[in-house]
């Protein structure tokens, strides 16, 4: 009998391990072309529908001018903004969607190389009724896609990307006649202007910063933050330090701005004796910052310092940031007299939940700063002003501003499920389970302890439950995340 049951286990875990197979094949041969509600990213070359192709790259851009125009049907002409980083497939990305663009009767106004942020404040500047930034953000160099804009220069809501997403699946477009074609202009130095619409919001204090003669490295990982940052520094009187600034889109390193990528440039502060150093991603929405002993300043805490800054000036104020982020934010909220509330992950959700709020920033812990006294979206160029100016007004050393700030740590992991398990039934579980906690359900699972939190979410793409974890020290927040872990795998028996 114990034989016939050993037998029986076998055969459904191997059944169980042969779907899983099949699931992560599957998975390899078509992860490298991803389309959601907020555009379309993946892999350069390969086969049409696996891969980010010319011809997937004309298909996506054609349903988002198809559905621009559809918006717009009662103007006679229809003007969408795009720029792009310096990654090596860009040129020809950025051709294909322009001219797909003008055959569909819009006029385009190319930025050129840009930077994310750049594009998001060009279009309401230019009029535009939308924009396209090519960009695959820190995705290493043989990616890119297409973020796609509404006429305020922010990414589109979940419901118009779906629509976005149907348009392309039915291939239900409508180009323009010989007549009808639309206009190309090339715009350069937009960079320029947005770095005086950066210098004109008025918390950025320029007196200040040249004042306190900041000597500063740069890594711009050779894409267009190099050509950014130096500018907005120079402006500012600030001395920098160039390393990886020029935009050749050979990322010198991997180019998400995390630690374990950031030897070089945390050496070369040291070496240097700069007042810190300053790391973009490719596309200059997200912003890191190293201290003058060569530590991590800490990306959850690039929010945290400029939000200290805005509120200490303001005299208080609402801040917003997503489920995932450090608890620090609320901590620095509350010092200030202001509510801190979490928003669902994603930016067009920590958007949507800054205006719902009446928030004087916020943003993402991932280093994105959102200050909707300039637009919303993640911006570096604000972030890099903002930070100097507290620096300034503090007189202290950057190492100094970060122990002035409450010590949490995180810990990320996952947990790898076979497709068949009901990832919603599990998260329903725990939110019962903890019911007495502070729970919240927006966005998969958010348990709040009082010294230390939990956030379980499901992938939309792949089954697993990645589990993120704070507390008030790395191994508080490593042994919170195990202890998650094996609750969840006890459920899964």
């Amino acid at each position: 009998m114990n034989f016939i049951k050993t037998v029986a286990f076998a055969a459904v875990f191997f059944m169980h391990f042969i779907e899983m197979f099949i699931f992560v094949q599957n998975r390899k041969k078509n992860m490298t072309l991803i389309k959601s509600i907020s555009g379309i990213r993946g892999t350069i070359g390969g086969n049409t529908g696996d891969n980010l192709t010319p011809i997937d790259a004309v298909k996506f851009a054609a349903a988002y001018g198809s559905f621009i125009k559809k918006n717009n049907s009662d103007k006679k002409k229809i003007k969408v903004i795009i720029g792009r980083d310096a990654r090596i497939s860009g040129k020809m990305i950025s051709g294909l969607v322009s001219d797909t663009l003008i055959g569909l009767g819009i006029d385009v106004v190319d930025l050129g190389l840009s930077t994310t942020p750049t594009v998001e404040v060009a279009v309401p500047i230019e009029k535009a009724d939308g924009g396209i930034i090519l960009t695959a953000s820190h995705n290493p160099k043989q990616w890119n896609a297409l973020k796609l804009l509404n006429e305020k220069g922010e990414f589109l809501n979940g419901a118009d990307g779906e629509q976005i997403l149907k348009i392309a699946e039915n291939e239900d477009f409508d180009f323009a006649e010989v007549d009808d074609l639309g206009t190309y202009k090339k715009k350069k130095n937009y960079i320029k202007k947005h770095i005086k619409e950066v210098l004109k919001l008025d918390l950025v204090d320029k007196k200040a910063v040249k004042k306190a003669k900041f000597k500063v490295v740069v890594d711009g990982v050779n894409s267009t933050g190099g050509i950014a940052i130096p500018a907005l520094l120079k402006e500012l009187g600030v001395k920098c330090i160039e390393l990886y600034c020029e935009p050749n889109g050979h990322f010198p390193h991997n180019p998400e701005p995390l630690k374990e990528h950031l030897t070089d440039i945390s050496e070369l502060v040291v070496k240097k004796k700069a007042d810190l150093g300053i790391v973009v991603d490719p596309d200059v929405d997200r912003l890191a910052l190293i201290s003058e002993d060569g530590s991590m300043f800490g990306e959850e805490y690039t929010l945290v310092a400029c939000a200290d800054y805005v509120l200490g000036q303001l005299g208080g104020g609402n801040t917003v940031s997503n489920l995932s982020s450090s608890r620090a934010l609320r901590d620095v909220t509350e010092k200030h007299g202001g509510t801190y509330t979490a928003s669902a992950v994603g930016e067009v959700n920590v958007v949507q939940m800054m205006k719902d709020t009446d928030t004087v920033i916020g943003g993402e812990g991932n280093g994105g700063i959102i200050y909707p006294a300039s637009h919303y979206g993640r911006d570096s160029l604000v972030g890099v002003a903002l930070f100097l100016s507290h620096l300034a007004h503090k007189k202290i050393s950057c190492k100094e501003l970060r122990d002035s700030y409450p010590s949490y740590f995180m810990s990320k992991n996952k947990i790898q499920l076979t497709p068949k398990i009901d990832v919603d039934k599990i998260l329903a579980t725990m939110a019962k389970k903890y019911k007495d906690e502070e729970v919240n359900t927006i966005d998969g699972v958010k348990i709040d302890f009082v010294d230390e939190w939990v956030h379980l979410r499901k992938s939309n793409t792949e089954p697993i439950i990645r589990i993120y974890t704070e507390a008030t020290s790395q191994d508080k927040a490593d042994d919170l995340a195990q202890r998650f872990i094996k609750e969840i795998e006890e459920i899964i028996k």
